[in-house]
């Protein structure tokens, strides 16, 4: 038997299963999240040509399917066995932030292609209507569920999910007895690249504002920037954390704050994008150019991090990724394990123009007049 028909094949020989991307990324020895971007031709993602080609290569052997990746790309023996019929996608909040639309994007586009229609509602986690809107959303020709909170978090899930004969995903969440597949950014990691890009540019004085501290977001970030920080034997300076609450009147703040410690970071981790609007105006008013005087990295890779002057380096919030890998659990929920572990998608780094290397010693570096 090929690879892939042995791929394509359950354990009793009679029914093919879907190929997902964790498959493929488990062949081309990556990560889920550079399957989705090689694959769905992401641009900005500086990805060496081996790693595209290799995963090209496992996406074709192992008979992947997508929109983006069709059928006649790897030849006729491939086929998918979708989800039939309607998948309802909870959110707790839909209108306050672009993240929850991303996701939904991407749920779609893995779905739409066998022919599924999503359907989405608004729940705002309301003790009444939350238990009706999911009742709704689960009712006759659903085929499944998946459960997405805006702020990623443990949850408890409804009692309703559990009762649920459907497939169930969550997305940007997860709960205590792992009873749900879920997927999640991986923060940690994203929070220790986007200081290590700092870090080898040279900068040793790199500040970072925060977001709010009882957030899981923002306690992973800070800590994958101390862990940096440490990795390259840079001392720890609470000095150079100041807490913000992700807004742009808060980047400004805690901008002005740092610029008047007598010892000023050459580097600034604003902890997500709206920070850096922030950030960015402080810099002006005081005179100083970026990336010349100050760099910036900001978080999230939000529509205006791109047009802003100087375009600014940011890390992607995987949501449309994480969309596409819950359709693909739905599709692929033929596991009898009644624990799942927590996925995790990487946040990479978009490189523009707000970071160069640290001023020359002694140029702008004390507190401003």
């Amino acid at each position: 038997m090929t690879d892939r028909a042995s791929a394509n094949r359950t354990r009793n020989g009679a029914k093919e299963r879907r190929v997902t991307m964790t498959d493929v990324a488990k062949a081309a020895g990556c990560s889920q999240a550079t399957v989705s971007f090689v694959l769905n031709r992401t641009a900005g993602m500086k990805l060496s040509q081996q790693t595209r080609d290799r995963v090209i290569e496992a996406a074709r052997t192992l008979g992947y399917v997508s929109p983006t990746f069709p059928v006649r790309a790897i030849g006729p023996a491939a086929r998918v066995q979708p989800i039939d019929g309607i998948i309802g996608f909870a959110v707790d909040q839909l209108a306050t932030s672009p993240e929850a639309v991303v996701a939904i994007e991407g749920v779609r586009q893995a779905s739409w292609n066998a022919g599924n229609i999503v359907l989405v509602a608004q729940t705002l986690c309301d003790a009444e209507m939350e238990p009706r809107t999911l009742r709704a959303l689960t009712g006759p020709g659903v085929s499944a569920l998946i459960y997405m909170a805006i702020f990623t978090r443990e949850i408890v899930a409804p009692a309703y999910l559990s009762e649920l004969e459907i497939p169930v995903v969550l997305l940007n969440c997860y709960t205590a007895d792992h009873a749900f597949p879920a997927v999640v950014p991986s923060e940690i990691a994203g929070g220790q690249m986007s200081t290590r890009h700092l870090i080898e540019q040279g900068h040793r004085r790199i500040a970072t504002i925060t977001g709010e501290p009882w957030m899981e977001a923002a306690e992973h970030r800070l800590k994958g920037y101390r862990r940096a920080l440490a990795t390259a034997d840079i001392p720890f300076d609470p000095d150079l954390v100041v807490e913000g609450d992700w807004s742009a009147g808060a980047g400004y703040r805690a901008t002005v704050q740092l610029l008047a410690l007598p010892d000023r970071p050459t580097a600034i981790f604003c902890q997500n994008d709206r920070t850096a609007i922030g950030c960015y105006e402080a810099l002006k008013e005081a005179g100083l150019s970026i990336p010349e005087d100050m760099s910036v990295v900001g978080y999230d890779d939000e529509e205006i991090a791109r047009h802003m002057h100087p375009p600014l380096t940011t890390s992607i919030l995987p949501h449309r990724a994480m969309g596409m890998w819950a359709v693909e659990q739905l599709a692929a929920h033929a596991s009898e394990s009644r624990r799942y572990p927590i996925t995790k998608l990487e946040c990479p780094l978009v490189e523009r123009a707000s970071v160069g290397p640290p001023p020359a010693f002694g140029a702008k570096r004390g507190p401003l007049e």
